[in-house]
Order: C-alpha cells, then sequence, then structure tokens
C-alpha cells in the first residue's frame, strides 16, 4: 500500500516513502549517472519534455526525472505533511 504521494506535475505522483535521495541535475556525476540509467532503462522521466531541474534517487534503484526545481519538491512535501 502506498505511503503519501506528492504530485510533482505533469500528471505524475512520487510515493514520499521510496525517495532516498534529492539531487542537482547540473553536476558531472549526476549526469553521467542519469545517461547510464537512460541506457539501463532504470531512469523515469516525469519532465514532459521539459528541461530536468531535479533527479530523485529512489529505493528501488530508479531515478526519477522531475521538471520542478527541488526546493519546490521540498515545498511540496512539506505541504503535504511528509
Amino acid at each position: 500500500m502506498p505511503g503519501s504521494l506528492v504530485h510533482v506535475g505533469f500528471g505524475n505522483y512520487v510515493d514520499l516513502d521510496r525517495v532516498r535521495s534529492i539531487e542537482n541535475p547540473h553536476s558531472a556525476p549526476i549526469q553521467r549517472i542519469v545517461r547510464e540509467g537512460r541506457r539501463n532503462r532504470t531512469t523515469i522521466d516525469m519532465t514532459s519534455g521539459r528541461r530536468t531541474k531535479c533527479v530523485l534517487f529512489l529505493d528501488n534503484g530508479k531515478l526519477g526525472l522531475l521538471a520542478i526545481s527541488a526546493a519546490s519538491y521540498k515545498n511540496r512535501v512539506r505541504n503535504a505533511g511528509g
């Protein structure tokens, strides 16, 4: 059963219990991890074609790409009560 869900835009939701880390997508190591994740099909793109502003590392080894900033994500989490 899912825990608290947070709307991250474009009809996408993230389960707060699954998120392990929030990272900036502009550093070279994170960009390499995202490229590798796309190649291995472990990346969930929730940007709807927009620029990636935030990368979520999930507990199952997958990556979530968001078109909202980390600050916006944290604010939505705070408002959701998580």
